[in-house]
């Protein structure tokens, strides 16, 4: 599957963003363990989460936090953008079932250094649970 090659740097503004929205399931939460090998309870154990401020499973933050990835390689930037930094700031749980939109919106673009800043926001029926902020090293037009 080839899906072309996404902006190229003297295509992207500020105030251009992308979405990508996804349902959270049992099935996600645990074959993101076994691929990450983070096991806590919390995501796992029905009795463990029943005991804990969350009162049941939750999502690994950074399952939420990989649909920035899908957004900024997919979309915005888009294929042939490189992942250069990621900040996050977890502000709430992702619950089985929730379905959490993932935004990424350019904030700076520096055409010197090929470099472009996104502001991004993960929110759950329109709050946010996590925020963060991206830099991508993305292709100037050949």
């Amino acid at each position: 599957m080839s899906l072309g090659h996404g902006y190229y740097l003297e295509d992207l503004s500020p105030g251009m963003e992308a979405s990508v929205s996804k349902t959270i399931t049992d099935a996600d939460i645990t074959a993101f363990a076994e691929l990450s090998g983070d096991v806590n309870p919390v995501h796992l154990d029905d009795g463990f989460a029943a005991g804990t401020i969350f009162k049941k499973r939750i999502a690994h933050g950074f399952l939420t936090g990989a649909l920035f990835s899908t957004v900024l390689g997919t979309k915005l930037p888009g294929p042939g953008c490189i992942y250069l930094a990621q900040g996050l700031k977890f502000r709430g749980p992702v619950y089985i079932g929730d379905e959490v939109v993932a935004t990424c919106k350019i904030t700076a673009v520096d055409a010197e250094k090929g470099r472009v800043t996104l502001a991004c926001d993960c929110s759950v029926n329109g709050k946010t649970v996590l925020e963060g902020e991206a830099l991508m090293m993305v292709d100037r037009k050949p």
